[in-house]
């Protein structure tokens, strides 16, 4: 194979690498702004596909390629781990935990005051995990950087903190449920998506 064969062979695999990670993407917005489980499962079967092509041998010389690939990825890995995570808690909740004002859920104090040991409690209800969306995010943007950036040991930072600063709200079992398969969710999207360009630029 030529030179010239092998640098069109190069943008031919990049191209539609990047057309791939762009339509998962696109389809993340799409899920992320109309609450779509559709658009979510779309995406999801976009980004399986965009890691089979970069499983395969990539051409050297990602250059420009690269770097664009990586913005992309970050992108998708901050937008599409929402619906993802969304869409992970209702098929193991099946919409029975009913959701709060401010982006949590609502628990009754009577059951988490019963599992402290006060069966006698009062049962108000009131909204734990408030705030999910956006730290969320920030969860997603920090994983995904820091394996981008070589530096995976931070994801265990990044899991104590949000442990921490959640531990006084997972007193009640649904709270708990929540904050696990969220968690987990929002961490194997954003790793995917990061696992993706290091499989592309390896």
């Amino acid at each position: 194979m030529n030179f010239q064969a092998f640098q069109i062979l190069a943008y031919l695999y990049w191209l539609l690498l990047l057309l791939v990670t762009g339509g998962s993407l696109a389809l993340a917005v799409l899920a992320f702004r109309q609450q779509r489980q559709q658009y979510a499962i779309a995406s999801a079967g976009g980004l399986a596909a965009a890691l089979v092509i970069a499983a395969v041998p990539a051409p050297e010389g990602a250059g420009s390629f690269g770097i664009v690939l990586a913005m992309v990825a970050l992108a998708l890995s901050v937008v599409g781990g929402g619906p993802m995570a969304v869409l992970a808690l209702r098929l193991a909740t099946n919409n029975t935990v009913p959701p709060g004002a401010h982006g949590g859920i609502l628990v009754g104090d009577g059951a988490a005051a019963a599992t402290a040991g006060r069966p006698d409690a009062v049962g108000t209800v009131h909204e734990v995990l408030r705030g999910g969306l956006m730290i969320g995010i920030l969860e997603r943007l920090a994983v995904a950087g820091a394996i981008l950036a070589g530096f995976p040991e931070a994801i265990a930072v990044v899991v104590a903190i949000k442990g921490v600063g959640r531990f006084t709200e997972l007193a009640a079992a649904e709270a708990r449920e929540r904050f696990i398969i969220g968690t987990f969710a929002s961490l194997i999207w954003a790793c995917a998506c990061a696992a993706l360009v290091r499989l592309a630029t390896a």
